[in-house]
């Protein structure tokens, strides 16, 4: 019996592409594991009427933790006109799978490192005032993302149900919209935070800085707007910083944020948001290090895991092998620290760097000619 039950999720588009490529490195380097196919992804919503098919949940729930590949979504329209016919007009709802599984097995902490790797052609080098020789600035930040309240939560309404506006009208802000535009023309997104949530990942952050020697814990916000949600997470910001004092903490509006990192990137470590501020900072956090094509994340949970790049199924060069497989196998290797197999982790790493840093084995985005699966055949050869 292997040591380890994978849930084997490729998902859409690229995300089979990328997840072969992650085989081929994990079968080299021998990890002792079953990988247990599961139905995910937009095919099974046009076919099934469900992304995430109840026989998926339950084959989760029997493994140690899931690999996933990339997701395909779209507006609530477009998702009902591609049902099969015998669907339409069933009332089916699109609900995004992968946040699904974050909220199902309370995933609650999303960790994405982003580190720039030397001999990276596209890693970020700064202004030329800021950095007049030119050179890489080096780049290793970890953005903590609280995963399943926030934005992302999918309480939305539309059209505005009447009793739903008669709650938010104890608010006298609320009242104009129904006399402006009618109920029939509203539709609203909740951003629900709680003590707990917030609390939670800022905690999540401070003890990843604890464990890893880090000096600087930086909390993305925007209270002076948000005032209620958002000054609620920087009150429990605050309140998680005193139990560690020889961590600076300090905070930054998302907007000004997205400047500061731009220009001085190598100040920052580790950036901790709720969800769809930290999805936002994410994305630019990879484009100082060369992409999505080099981000990795994890979906952490008290008892279970789902790792997953960070982008997205890419449709046009599905089946290819042309998209960069180094956010998959980057992403592998924060599995196996989750796992414990910590020098397997190690030797995973180097073997990126050393590919990266050789340069005679790159995809398209870097330059190269060299498929998804030549470059994974490449870092396997010497993670193995």
């Amino acid at each position: 019996m292997a040591k380890y039950k994978i849930a084997w999720m490729p998902g859409d588009g690229v995300g089979n592409d990328v997840m072969e490529a992650a085989r081929i490195v994990l079968d080299r380097m021998k990890l002792d594991a079953e990988y247990v196919p599961c139905d995910i992804g937009w095919d099974f919503w046009c076919k099934e009427g469900n992304a995430l098919p109840d026989r998926t949940v339950k084959a989760l729930k029997e493994t140690t933790c899931g690999l996933f590949g990339a997701i395909t979504s779209k507006p609530q329209s477009e998702a009902k006109e591609e049902l099969i016919p015998e669907l339409k007009d069933k009332g089916l709802v699109y609900f995004s799978p992968i946040v699904k599984l974050r909220q199902m097995f309370n995933l609650h902490t999303n960790m994405r490192p982003c580190k720039s790797y030397p001999g990276n052609p596209l890693n970020y080098r700064g202004t030329r005032i800021a950095n007049p020789s030119g050179e890489d600035i080096a780049i290793d930040q970890v953005v903590f993302r609280e995963n399943t309240e926030g934005m992302y939560g999918g309480v939305e309404f539309f059209p505005l149900p009447e009793p739903v506006y008669t709650a938010l009208c104890a608010n006298p802000k609320m009242k104009p919209w129904k006399d402006k535009a009618g109920l029939e023309n509203i539709a609203l997104s909740t951003r629900i935070v709680s003590v707990q949530g917030c609390t939670n990942i800022c905690k999540q952050a401070f003890e990843f800085a604890k464990k890893t020697g880090r000096k600087r814990v930086t909390l993305i916000e925007k209270p002076n707007v948000l005032r209620e949600t958002g000054g609620l997470m920087m009150r429990c910001f605050k309140d998680v910083a005193k139990g560690y004092p020889d961590i600076r903490a300090d905070d930054a509006n998302i907007d000004a944020i997205c400047m500061w990192m731009f220009k001085n990137p190598q100040d920052y470590s580790v950036l901790v948001a709720e969800n769809m501020f930290g999805d936002i900072v994410s994305d630019l956090c990879a484009g100082l290090v060369g992409g999505l094509g080099f981000a990795p994340s994890a979906n952490l949970g008290d008892r279970y895991a789902v790792f997953e790049p960070t982008h997205g199924s890419a449709p046009k060069y599905a089946g290819q092998y042309k998209v960069n497989p180094i956010a998959m196998l980057l992403t592998a290797k924060l599995m196996l620290d989750w796992l414990k197999e910590n020098e397997m982790a190690t030797r995973l790493e180097a073997a990126v760097a050393r590919v990266i840093a050789e340069g005679k084995v790159r995809t398209y985005d870097m330059g190269g000619k060299d498929s998804t699966l030549e470059v994974a055949k490449a870092i396997a050869d010497y993670a193995s």
